[in-house]
C-alpha cells in the first residue's frame, strides 16, 4: 500500500506518522498491518492541494493508495476574516483531492469537524443529521464534504472535534500554560462537544482506510462536557495549582460564532469496524501524563 498524508506537518499528520514509525498506538496495535506501506507525508511546500492542475500531476505521478487529507485552515476566527483563502482550502482543496484520486481508484479519506452543525440541540449528533453550519470556517468545510461526495466513489470522511496532539498548540497546552502563569483563569461554560486526542483519532483513520466501509463518521472522545469542565480536567491531571472559574460566550466575543452544543455521536464506528475510542477523561490522563514524562 502506497499512503500519501496532507498536511504531514500539522498535529494529526505528525500523528500518523508516529503510529506507523512506532508500529502502535496509545490505544494498542494497529500499523503491524502497514509492514509493507510506503509513507509520503506532505505540506503545503510539496503540495498544495488548492492548486487543482498541480494536485492532479501530483496524485497521477505518485499514484497513491489512498490519500489522508488532514490540510485545512482550521482557525476559525481567521476564517471570517480571509474567506477566500479558507473556501480555497477547506473547499477547493478537498474538490482537487477527490477527483484526482477518482481518476486513479485512490482511497479519500478527508477530515472535517464538528462545526459542520449549528448546535441547537441538546443530543450528540448523529452522521445523518442535517448539517446548518454558523461560521465561514464551517461553511467552508461542509463544502469539502459536498465535494468529495460529488467527485469521489471511494471517499471516507471522519468528522473530529477539539482536537490536541503532541505535535503544535492546542487547548490543552495552552490552559496548562495559562495555569502555570496565573492563579486564576476563567473558560466558557455554554460551550459543549467532544474533546479529541489525536492519536486515537489516528489510530482508526488507520482501521477504517484498510476497509471498503466507505461513508461519513464521526470520530470523537467518548463522553461530552463543556470547555470550563474540559480545562478544569486538565489543571487537575496538570497538578497545577490554579481556580478554573466559568464563564458565558457573550463575555469573550469572537469574530467567528460557535455552536453553543456540538457533541458527536461515533455511530457509524459502532456499525462497522467498531468504537475504540477513549472515554475523553481517559485519553486527556494519558496525554497528560506522557507530556509530563517527556516521553513525546
Amino acid at each position: 500500500m502506497k499512503l500519501i498524508i496532507t498536511g504531514g506537518n500539522g498535529q494529526l499528520g505528525k500523528e500518523l506518522q508516529s503510529i506507523l514509525r512506532k508500529g502502535f498506538s496509545e490505544i494498542g496495535p494497529i500499523a503491524k498491518e502497514y509492514g509493507d506501506c510506503t509513507v509520503l507525508a506532505v505540506d503545503i511546500e510539496d503540495l498544495d492541494i488548492t492548486d487543482n492542475r498541480q494536485t492532479a500531476s501530483f496524485i497521477e505521478r505518485e499514484k497513491p493508495d489512498v490519500v489522508v487529507n488532514c490540510a485545512a485552515m482550521t482557525n476559525a476566527d481567521m476564517c471570517e476574516v480571509e474567506r477566500d483563502t479558507a473556501y480555497r482550502a477547506n473547499a477547493l482543496g478537498p474538490a482537487n483531492l477527490a477527483k484526482a484520486c477518482e481518476r486513479i481508484g485512490a482511497k479519500l479519506c478527508h477530515i472535517s469537524t464538528d462545526y459542520v452543525f449549528g448546535g441547537e440541540r441538546n443530543v450528540p449528533f448523529s452522521e445523518y443529521d442535517f448539517c446548518n453550519p454558523k461560521n465561514i470556517y464551517g461553511s467552508t468545510k461542509y463544502m469539502g464534504e459536498v465535494y468529495i461526495r460529488e467527485f469521489c466513489s471511494r471517499y471516507f470522511i471522519l468528522r473530529t472535534a477539539w482536537l490536541y496532539g503532541y505535535e503544535g498548540s492546542n487547548f490543552v497546552k495552552t490552559i496548562r500554560r495559562l495555569a502555570t502563569e496565573n492563579k486564576t483563569i476563567k473558560v466558557v461554560r455554554d460551550q459543549v462537544g467532544n474533546p479529541t486526542n489525536a492519536n486515537d483519532l489516528a489510530h482508526h483513520i488507520l482501521k477504517v482506510i484498510r476497509t471498503e466501509e466507505y461513508g461519513i463518521y464521526h470520530c470523537t472522545g467518548n463522553g461530552i462536557c463543556s470547555w470550563y469542565d474540559f480545562a478544569k480536567e486538565i489543571v487537575s491531571f496538570s497538578g497545577l495549582d490554579c481556580a478554573v472559574q466559568s464563564c458565558t460566550t457573550e463575555e469573550f466575543p469572537r469574530p467567528a460564532r460557535r455552536p453553543a452544543y456540538s457533541a458527536l455521536e461515533n455511530r457509524m464506528l459502532r456499525c462497522t469496524v467498531g468504537d475504540e475510542m477513549r472515554p475523553w477523561e481517559d485519553a486527556l490522563r494519558q496525554y497528560i501524563h506522557t507530556l509530563d514524562e517527556g516521553e513525546v
